[in-house]
């Protein structure tokens, strides 16, 4: 029972929270594209038909699931409430609040080796979760006193000016925060975006809809607009934080010396093909946009590439043999190994935090180190995004001869 609350326990913890925050995440983006592509592929009835004068402004009709469905949209409200109404917005508080939790379990509660790169600001562990928790607060400050200025009535501008202030806000936590917890964080403040425009603004302006149908009253149809403008907002915040969301599988994006840059255009290039299937849904093709969003991936695919290291000189004397030195070599790799990386990447961690070996990997052994031999090169000597944060301080020099062996034919 000692293990459930101890590192074994967390990583179980870790383990259902994510899963939930998959599941919720999913039920929540699926919506948003659902009735963005239903509102863009609504057409309107005939003028003087029954739908016209109930006050119908688009009807589709589709089959799914071996039946037929024939949603309405109506310009403002129906004249009479329906006695049954469903509400789009767990799926949303959900997602938050399991993502909320995961930052705790996987970056507060282990600040030091998850949020904190000593080579990047000399953070304590309080100071670092009190930068990621400043940033979701004022992320949504800015962004919605943005949509309550005159600029909410400019969405090119609002859009422009917002993307910047991300770009803005990638780059301080790229400056303060290690490359994996900036970007997290980014995302996090998107999220809190989000999830601020339904608990703020789409459910009140919703609910005030509702309650002057109940008096007997006119909606206002401003509520609507209003809820519509951040609905589509949340539509297109929706690609980059799905990449956000697998971004710590990559340290190759937020381990680059330019890794705000490279986070600012992946996130460009999703925003513009989510704008693709928005015009396509409303009829219109521009394949501009896609093709200028993949060439923005291959852009940076191709600017992040790694550079190979220049080849070992070979300095064997004569008559020395060369299965001795390589043995050498292999025996100081294996030692920076051990000191560096196998207090993580065991069968039985001994670093704080750390139930099970990261991804599996274990370092304890010669032919383990042989069989991990390539992701050991591009983890410590490529990316250089381990050991976390360099918690075991390992050096220039050891990154050196492990890219020297590898490079020799990791024997």
């Amino acid at each position: 029972m000692e293990a459930l609350f101890g590192s074994y326990g967390v990583e179980w913890l870790n383990l259902l929270v994510r899963w939930l925050h998959l599941i919720t995440g999913i039920a929540w983006i699926g919506a948003s594209f659902y009735f963005v592509w239903l509102d863009n592929s609504i057409r309107p009835p005939k003028p003087g038909s029954e739908l016209a004068e109930k006050g119908v402004s688009g009807e589709l009709w589709a089959v799914h699931g071996g039946g037929f469905y024939n949603p309405q949209k109506y310009l403002v409200a129906p004249k009479e409430l329906p006695p049954e109404l469903h509400w789009f917005k767990w799926e949303a508080y959900a997602t938050w609040l399991s993502g909320f939790a995961m930052l705790f379990i996987v970056y507060y509660f282990n600040a030091s080796a998850m949020m904190i790169d000593k080579s990047v600001a000399d953070l304590s562990s309080w100071e670092a979760i009190g930068v990621g928790l400043g940033t979701l607060v004022v992320g949504w400050i800015v962004y919605d006193l943005l949509c309550r200025s005159p600029l909410g009535k400019r969405e090119g501008l609002l859009g422009i000016i917002m993307f910047v202030f991300i770009v803005a806000a990638t780059y301080a936590l790229t400056h303060l925060l290690s490359g994996r917890a900036a970007y997290i964080h980014v995302g996090a403040m998107i999220g809190t975006i989000m999830v601020g425009n339904v608990l703020m603004v789409i459910i009140p302006g919703q609910r005030k809809l509702v309650e002057a149908m109940k008096v007997g009253k006119s909606p206002d149809p401003i509520y609507g607009k209003r809820a519509k403008q951040r609905s589509v907002h949340n539509n297109y915040f929706t690609l980059p934080v799905l990449f956000i969301m697998i971004s710590n599988h990559y340290a190759m994006t937020y381990t680059h010396t330019y890794s705000w840059l490279v986070l600012a255009a992946i996130m460009a290039a999703g925003v513009l093909i989510r704008h693709f299937f928005n015009l396509r849904h409303a009829g219109k093709v521009s394949v501009a946009y896609p093709i200028a969003g993949v060439a923005l991936l291959v852009a940076v695919a191709i600017a992040i590439a790694p550079r190979p290291l220049p080849k070992p000189v070979a300095t064997t004397a004569p008559g020395v043999d060369t299965a001795t030195i390589s043995a050498v070599d292999f025996a100081k790799v294996q030692e920076v190994i051990t000191q560096r990386c196998v207090s993580c990447h065991a069968a039985q961690p001994t670093h704080e935090g750390f139930a099970t070996a990261p991804a599996g990997m274990m370092l304890q052994t010669p032919e383990l180190i042989r069989q991990h031999a390539a992701r050991v090169y591009q983890r410590t000597v490529q990316t250089k995004d381990m050991p976390l944060g360099n918690l075991t301080h390992m050096t220039d020099e050891e990154r050196k001869l492990v890219g020297a062996w590898f490079e020799a034919g990791a024997k």
